[in-house]
């Protein structure tokens, strides 16, 4: 599969995408959108990939927003009209793998946003993020508003959003918005590790975990549990879960295959 401003390398059941705009610091714009949902779309048929990582190109910006050239072509019934489209946002979101968003540089905006959308996130210590729409005269339109105060309160979220501040993966980690934080040289490597041990383990399991907590955002508690406890028993009467348990008892890894 080739791509005009995507990278996609499969190494290890893992499959990394790279958002390559570079010279405009990974900006998004109609065609690397509609690239990432193609090439999603394209991961979820085959069996030799267990977890996406995404990424930007060079050392400067994951993605570092929507790409403002476009927007200001725009009429808005166009605008509306793109975000009537598949949304990568949500594809990411909903997406049946585990995903995780290695934010090498600036994550703003709708980089941000891809961000957010992804189960898992990981930043090098220089990394920057943040929703600076408000001082364009705009707001979040990938979900921001939606899922910042999912991960790190309404308070945090609103003034976030709000005042347009960017703030350092230090400070992310602390609040909740960042789960792995690691120095620049070691970024690579460090997630390289930890998609590796995602992969490892069974697919079935990991979808139906992420499936279970993600439907704490949007049920009752005692609807939540008893939806918990569904998903938890066809983990059981899985053939990943026989096989789990039978390594444990004899002290070997397991070999998963997601039935």
């Amino acid at each position: 599969m080739t791509y005009e401003t995507l990278m996609l390398h499969v190494s290890a059941r893992v499959a990394w995408i790279t958002v390559n705009r570079p010279d405009r610091r990974n900006a998004l714009n109609a065609t690397v959108r509609r690239e990432l949902v193609d090439v999603l779309d394209a991961l979820r048929r085959t069996e030799d990939v267990r977890v996406v990582v995404l990424t930007g190109a060079g050392d400067k910006a994951f993605v570092a927003g929507a790409d403002l050239h476009e927007f200001a072509e725009r009429s808005p019934l166009e605008q509306r009209s793109v975000m009537e489209e598949r949304r990568v946002f949500d594809e990411l979101a909903g997406y049946p793998l585990p995903t995780i968003a290695m934010i090498n540089g600036y994550a703003l905006g709708g980089g941000c946003e891809l961000a957010l959308a992804c189960d898992l996130r990981v930043a090098a210590r220089s990394a920057k993020l943040g929703q600076p729409e408000i001082r364009l005269g705009m707001l979040p339109g990938g979900g921001a508003t939606q899922r910042l105060p999912r991960l790190v309160g309404s308070g945090r979220a609103m003034r976030m959003i709000l005042t347009g501040e960017l703030i350092d993966a230090a400070e992310a980690e602390r609040i909740g918005l960042v789960d792995f934080l690691f120095d620049d040289a070691e970024l690579t490597e460090r997630t390289t590790a930890l998609a590796g041990e995602l992969a490892a383990l069974s697919p079935l399991a990991l979808r139906l975990a992420r499936s279970a907590v993600r439907a704490a955002h949007e049920m009752p508690l005692g609807a939540g549990l008893a939806y918990e406890r569904e998903l938890f028993i066809t983990a059981f009467a899985s053939a990943d879960r026989q096989e789990g348990v039978r390594a444990f008892l004899e002290k070997r890894a397991a070999e998963f295959r997601g039935r």
